[in-house]
Parts: C-alpha cells; structure tokens; sequence
C-alpha cells in the first residue's frame, strides 16, 4: 500500500495537466495546501483566475488522480481557490501599479455592440469573483452610465499627497466616464489632444484599487485615444469585437492591424449580433451573415472567444441600466457571455505565463 505524505500526493497531482496552459498543476505551482490521515486527503487548487473555464474538469482530475494512487482512502477533498495572474511587463512601474490586467475592447467600427459587450464582460468577470474596473474611453460618445445605471458625480479622494477622484461602482464593478462629469445632453466637442488627455487623467487621476482586470471600452477606429492608450500605458492586450458582415470584417482588420503594429497582444475576436432566434418558432435567422468573425481569427491567427446572438432583450437591459448577464441571466445571451468571458479569462492567463516565461529566458541568456 502505497504510504500517504506530501510527496507522494504531489506525485500524483504531476499527472494532472491544465488544458489551458498545458503544465501540470504542480509545475504551475497551483497546489497551495496538502493536508492528509490514513482516510482523507484534502488539497487547495489556486487557479490563475476565479472565470477559469475549466475549473470543474481540473478538480475532477484531482480527484481521479488521487483515487487512482490512493484507493484505500475514503474522502477526497478538492478546495478550489484563485489568484489571477499579471503581466508584469512595465505594470509596477505605471500610473496604476495595482491593475493586474489591463484590457482593450475596441473594434474598427461603431455599431457593433462594443459598449454592450464591454459592460456585460466586466460584469461577468466579477460575477465569477474577479475585481474588475470599467474605464469609458469613448469620450464623445459614451454610453457607459447608461448602461451601467449610474448618473451621480463622482466622489474625492484626498490625502496629503494626492487628489483623485473615486470611481463609481454598480454591479461589483468600479467605472469611470467622461459622462459621470458632463450634462447628458452636452455634446464634448474636443480636438483629439484633449480626448486623450482626458483618457490620461481617467488613468492617473482616478483613485483605482487592486484590481484583477481594468477594461477600457474604446471608441471606434484607430485615432488618438486608441494611440494614447498604447503609449500611455502597457496594455496586457485587447479584444476585437465584430458583426459577422464584410463590412464590419473590413474594418476591423484595421483595428487589428493597429494593435500588432503597436506589440499589443490579442486576446480574440468576439462575433455580437451574431444569429437571431425567433421566439415563436425557435427558428435561426442569420441576418447579418454568418462566420465573419471565426474566418477573421483564423486570418490572424488569434483566437475566437464566442459569439452573442442578438436578442431585444440585451438592449432592453442597457437602456435600462441593468446589464444582461445581470438582469437575465437564464438566456441564451446571457450564457454565451459568461462562456465568453471565461475563454477571456483563460487567455489572459495564458498570456501571461508565456509572458513569465520569455522573461525567464531573457533573464538566463543575460
């Protein structure tokens, strides 16, 4: 029989690989906690992120690993925590040093959802456990209060040495937007170098806490505030969201294009008002095409997140302040969300141990 101890459950623990970043636990260093008699076994999975897609798959192979080495125990015990991962890449050393991940969503268009998946993936994410920020990059026209239900100004934050203002928070997410701070009826009519000083601000001038993930929602197109962003600040990467039609394809491939000019890396491409469901017959109508999105992130060589149908109730759910995922969460839409910000999730921490990893490399070789 084989002897129960700390080295022989990490021995088994090896066999477990995460499909994700293709290392076995152990290596990754994700077992935190091993405790143990002759007929228990109990064990502590940090994943790299609380919206892990896989979190059930990994902990069921715990578990069978374990049964497997130790078959005359009676209770296996698999508690399962989390820790996202940063990029550290220039991060410490930035205006906002406690952002773990920073996260561009932007397309080449307008009119595509943007703004609605922005919303609705930050708060999947916290919905998941993540802490996650919501900046409104789209300075002349942000819908972010809209949608996130928020109309008040924001507060000040001061101590001797600073004063910032504090971000607002709904849904277990902190948000800043040029909207908290004008009339909603005042257009900003601004040359581009004071949108993107206004973008700066929203980064140094606003008093974040610790978070896991900040997400800016971009304007459409690949103008200043898109290369302020860039140069301001190192962005973990970015998401591109598309509509499955030519047009929309043509267009993004310039926002694409831009990010791999700059070295930012791409997450995946998100396919928005992707199919319609007919409520009374069940039937599929594909009414801007089909397939745009996936053809794209093969083109690229990125990966392809989800698609979200398109259905009146997400645009109910933002005219009334109350994003979907949060207001629905039962629908169809709603679950492709989730299951979109979990692949989200998972690709960011990939990025980030092959990020780790090169730094390694590049540590060794010097």
């Amino acid at each position: 029989m084989k002897e129960i101890n700390r080295e022989s459950v990490l021995d088994a623990l090896k066999n477990v690989i995460d499909p994700d970043l293709n290392k076995d636990l152990v290596s990754l260093q994700m077992i935190k906690d091993i405790s143990h008699t002759n007929e228990e076994i109990t064990v502590t999975v940090e994943l790299t992120t609380p919206a892990c897609p896989l979190k059930d798959k990994i902990k069921q192979d715990c578990i069978n690993s374990l049964w497997n080495e130790f078959p005359m125990v009676k209770e296996i015990k698999i508690n399962m925590t989390s820790r996202v991962t940063s990029n550290n890449i220039g991060i410490k050393n930035s205006l906002i040093p406690n952002i773990k991940n920073t996260i561009a969503v932007a397309s080449g268009k307008g009119g595509v959802g943007k703004s609605t998946v922005s919303v609705n993936i930050a708060v999947a994410l916290a919905k998941e456990g993540a802490k996650v920020g919501l900046i409104d990059a789209d300075i002349y026209g942000p819908s972010i209060p809209t949608m996130i239900g928020l109309i008040e100004k924001p507060k000040i934050f001061q101590d001797i040495e600073t004063t910032k203002m504090v971000p607002l928070e709904n849904f277990g997410i902190s948000v800043m937007s040029i909207g908290f701070l004008i009339n909603e009826d005042s257009p900003v009519i601004w040359r581009g170098p004071m949108a993107s000083g206004a973008i700066k601000q929203f980064i140094s001038d606003v008093h974040w806490k610790e978070l896991d993930y900040l997400i800016f929602d971009l304007p459409p197109g690949t103008g200043d505030i898109q290369l302020t962003l860039v140069q301001s600040l190192p962005l973990s990467g970015a998401v591109i969201v598309t509509t499955p039609q030519n047009v929309s394809i043509v267009d993004v491939k310039k926002a694409l294009k831009m990010f791999q000019r700059v070295n930012v890396p791409i997450f995946g491409i998100i396919e928005n008002m992707s199919y319609f469901i007919a409520p009374d017959t069940g039937k599929r109508y594909d009414i801007f095409g089909n397939g745009g999105g996936e053809k794209l992130s093969k083109e690229f060589k990125v990966p392809f997140l989800g698609s979200i149908p398109i259905n009146q109730n997400v645009r109910e759910s933002g005219d009334k302040g109350s994003p979907v995922v949060f207001e629905f969460p039962e629908i169809e839409e709603s679950k492709k969300i989730m299951e979109i910000s979990r692949n989200l999730a998972a690709q960011i921490s990939i990025n980030n141990l092959l990020s780790k990893t090169a730094n390694v490399e590049i540590i060794l070789e010097s």
